[in-house]
C-alpha cells in the first residue's frame, strides 16, 4: 500500500514538513539520509547543514540560556549521549535539529535512516528507491534535501570547521569569537560582497581574497566593497592554508599569489567561504524541472509546487537566495500544507 506522503531530507524544512503532515493525520514517512562516510565528506549526513554548526543565535524562540535540563527531558538518553555537551548559551545547531526531529516523531512521524537514490515520477503512486535496495510508493512527495556549501578542499579547512571556518556569515558572524577581530572572506561574487559587508559590522577588518584582478560581483556590489573602509580586497590570490591551534581555533590564513606564488599570512580569527552552494538534486535530475543552478524550480508563484503534480520542494534545495534555517522551516510548513490540500483534491 502506498504511503500518503514521503518526505526526503531531514533539515529544518524536512522536519517542519513532517510536523505539519503528521498533525494533519497523513502519517508521514521521512527518509532522513544514511550515516555513511561518503555523506560525512559531502556534508549530507542526517539533520542537515544546521547540525554542522555550533551556536544558533537567529532562530526565534531560543534566547541565551541554559537548556540542559530541557534537552535531557525532551530527548532520549541514547541520542543525548551522542551530542556535544550543552554550552548553556542558548541552542546549538545539533540540539535544535534533534529537538525538531523529536517533535516530528512525537506526532507519529516514521523515520528511515537511509538515502533515496532514485525516483520514478512518471507513474502514480510515485516510486522511490532507497540505497539499501528497497523501494516505497507514495501518493505525494516533499523533497527537502537542502544544499551543501562549497569548500576549498583543504585538510586544514576541514580541521577548523566550526572553530573559525564557516560558510555562513549571517549564521555565525556575530558570535563573540569573531567580534573586533580580523576576518577573511573567500570569493568575489555578490555573495562574497554581502558576506564581507555583513561581517564588517562586527570585525576589526575584513580581508576579501579573490583569485582575479576584478570582482565578479555586480558593479554596485563591487563598489560597495571597495568603498567600505573595513574591507581590504586582496587581488590575484588564493588560500594556501588555514592556520590555528586547538585552544584558539583559527588564528591566521596563509595566502599565495595567483601569478608569482608568493605566500604571506593574514591574521584572522575566522575564514568565511562565499564560493557558492551545491543543491542536493542529483537524484532528481531529468525527473523534475531544475533551475540553471540545479535548484528545484517552484512552478507556481508563492507555492512549493514542482513541475510534477504531487511533488513539492522545501528549503534550500529550492531556495538559492535566503538560505536560512527559519526560511527553510517556513517553506517546510508551506510544502506540507500544499501537499495536504493537493491530496484532498485528488480524493
Amino acid at each position: 500500500m502506498a504511503e500518503k506522503i514521503v518526505i526526503i531530507g531531514s533539515g529544518p524544512a524536512g522536519w517542519t514538513a513532517a510536523i505539519y503532515a503528521a498533525r494533519a493525520n497523513l502519517r508521514p514517512l521521512v527518509f532522513e539520509g544514511a550515516i555513511t562516510e561518503d555523506n560525512r565528506v559531502a556534508g549530507t549526513l542526517p539533520l542537515g547543514q544546521l547540525a554542522l554548526t555550533t551556536e544558533v543565535e537567529n532562530y526565534p524562540g531560543f534566547p541565551a540560556g541554559d537548556l540542559e535540563s530541557y534537552l535531557d527531558h525532551s530527548l532520549e538518553a541514547a541520542r543525548r549521549a551522542g551530542m556535544a555537551p550543552h554550552q548553556k548559551e542558548g541552542v546549538s545547531g545539533p540540539e535544535l535539529m534533534e529537538l525538531m526531529r523529536k517533535q516530528a516523531e512525537n506526532f507519529g512521524t516514521r523515520i528511515v535512516t537511509d538515502d533515496i537514490v532514485d525516483v520514478d515520477f512518471t507513474r502514480r503512486p510515485f516510486r522511490l528507491a532507497a540505497s539499501n535496495g528497497e523501494s516505497v510508493e507514495a501518493e505525494a512527495v516533499i523533497i527537502a534535501t537542502g544544499a551543501r556549501a562549497n569548500y576549498l578542499g583543504l585538510e586544514s579547512e576541514e580541521a577548523y570547521k566550526n572553530r573559525g571556518v564557516s560558510a555562513c556569515a549571517v549564521c555565525d558572524g556575530a558570535l563573540p569569537r569573531f567580534r573586533n577581530k580580523p576576518l577573511v572572506v573567500v570569493g568575489g561574487g555578490d555573495s562574497a560582497v554581502e558576506e564581507g559587508t555583513y561581517l564588517s559590522k562586527f570585525a576589526s577588518r575584513v580581508f576579501m581574497i579573490h583569485r582575479r584582478d576584478q570582482l565578479r560581483a555586480s558593479k554596485i556590489m563591487a563598489e560597495r566593497a571597495m568603498k567600505d573602509p573595513k574591507i581590504e580586497i586582496v587581488w590575484n590570490s588564493h588560500v594556501d592554508e588555514v592556520l590555528g591551534n586547538d585552544r584558539e581555533g583559527v588564528t591566521a590564513v596563509r595566502i599565495a599569489g595567483a601569478t608569482d606564488g608568493k605566500k604571506r599570512e593574514l591574521p584572522a580569527s575566522g575564514m568565511f567561504l562565499a564560493i557558492g552552494h551545491t543543491p542536493n538534486t542529483k537524484f532528481v535530475e531529468g525527473k523534475l524541472e531544475l533551475t540553471a543552478k540545479k535548484y528545484i524550480k517552484w512552478t507556481v508563484p508563492f507555492r512549493t509546487n514542482t513541475s510534477v503534480a504531487g511533488v513539492f520542494a522545501a528549503g534550500d534545495v529550492a531556495d538559492d537566495y535566503y538560505k536560512q534555517a527559519v526560511t527553510a522551516a517556513g517553506t517546510g510548513c508551506m510544502a506540507a500544507l500544499d501537499a495536504e490540500r493537493w491530496l484532498a483534491g485528488q480524493e
